[in-house]
């Protein structure tokens, strides 16, 4: 088992290289949820992620000749960066498998470094049995992302951050993936302070570890499905389930939609950018999945920011929607000149804002000199969508939502 003593070397061997990130109070978050909240910013980490941390520790620790074979990774993004990162660092060879659906923004980032990518299968699995495979064939030496004491021990050195600059805390909430990450900081915490209670947070569409854990034994699934493609593992790591099982107080999940919530939340009160993976003990928190930690101290890992731009450009515009910033309306009027300049007199005079209109009279759903004009709108809030909802009745227009 990993010692303590063993995660202060490995904070030694990567302090030149690791960003010191914030660990920094959480004013809205903490109005939210009635905790004393600290944010561990590890998405503004060297590369994106706080698996730098432990890709460096493994790497540091190579000897000559294992670091002249090189190194083979599998990795869905952010341990990916922190090979390559690594590699470079030490003018070795890198050579990453990723799942092929990686964003494309995660590929670019591990092709910066210098790393050869190459994308097989469809999750993070099929990229590790590859991988393996790869390694074997190429007498490479393989860096796992979570089942290896080294970046096990690397991932613990957060854990010294953070009490570093706070030792009285009550909890401290961490992303749950393969649990390389928990396993670390967890083992840490409860060698300085076994009072702190530590408590993971998974995506409940990746449920493999929180169920073995439910069940005090190793449970794989055959498939995962969570926009926090960052702990999307399919099988249960029964290294870390076992540091899990001795460390770690409680385990919970969250669901895309309140990760998507904590996304938005973090970008918008918090100015910050949070992947998936990363948002999931904010989304704990803001969703009451945590209300026995009201009136505590708490600390939440972020654990990386490289989101992919696509995703989140949805989860925006889905977050507008929801908070009633937006609304989407198909308006049936007659089809004559001057009909639509009437409905759009009125949505000015509402002060709502067309941002997208669309006119559609060949439908075959419309009654003969009827058309649907489609208009997606930028509201003010609940009350002026009714208000817009009321005057449009008032006028006979026949109007229904879509989202």
């Amino acid at each position: 088992m990993i010692t303590l003593e063993i995660i202060k070397q490995a904070k030694e061997r990567i302090g030149s290289v690791i960003y010191d990130t914030p660990f920094s109070y959480a004013p809205f978050l903490s109005v939210i949820s009635e905790s004393e909240v600290y944010l561990k910013k590890e998405n503004l980490q060297a590369t994106g992620a706080f698996k730098l941390r432990g890709a460096f520790n493994r790497i540091a620790s190579l000897n000559d000749e294992e670091k002249a074979c090189g190194v083979v990774a599998a990795s869905a993004g952010n341990h990916a960066q922190g090979v390559a990162y690594s590699a470079s660092h030490f003018g070795i060879k890198a050579v990453i498998v990723m799942p092929e659906s990686t964003p494309l923004t995660k590929v670019d980032g591990v092709r910066y470094y210098g790393a050869e990518v190459i994308l097989h299968g469809s999750s993070y699995d099929d990229a590790y049995a590859f991988a393996k495979s790869y390694e074997a064939e190429h007498n490479m030496v393989f860096v796992h992302p979570f089942e290896d004491d080294e970046v096990i021990a690397g991932q613990g050195t957060i854990a010294l951050d953070i009490l570093e600059c706070a030792d009285d805390l009550d909890a401290v909430i961490v992303p749950v993936g393969g649990g390389g990450l928990i396993s670390g900081i967890a083992l840490a915490i409860k060698e300085i302070n076994p009072a702190i209670k530590v408590i993971g947070v998974s995506a409940s569409g990746a449920p493999a570890l929180k169920n073995s854990y439910d069940l005090k034994k190793v449970i794989d699934t055959t498939s995962v499905r969570t926009i926090a493609d960052g702990i999307a593992v399919r099988d249960t790591s029964p290294k870390t389930l076992k540091y899990i099982l001795k460390n770690v107080d409680e385990f919970i999940s969250v669901d895309d939609e309140e990760i998507a919530s904590a996304i938005l939340f973090l970008l918008e009160k918090q100015k910050l950018v949070v992947e998936g993976a990363g948002a999931v003990g904010v989304a704990a928190l803001m969703h009451n999945k945590l209300e026995h930690l009201k009136g505590k101290k708490v600390a939440v890992v972020l654990s990386g920011g490289n989101v992919d731009v696509t995703l989140l450009s949805v989860i925006i515009e889905k977050g507008m929607i929801k908070s009633h910033r937006k609304m989407k309306l198909v308006v049936t009027l007659i089809d004559k000149p001057g009909s639509l300049m009437q409905l759009t007199e009125i949505l000015r005079d509402l002060s709502a804002n067309i941002v997208h209109i669309a006119y559609d009279r060949t439908s075959t759903d419309l009654d003969y000199g009827d058309a649907n004009v489609t208009i997606h709108l930028e509201t003010k809030g609940k009350e002026h969508q009714n208000e817009i909802r009321s005057v449009l009745q008032t006028h006979g227009y026949l109007s229904s939502e879509y989202r």
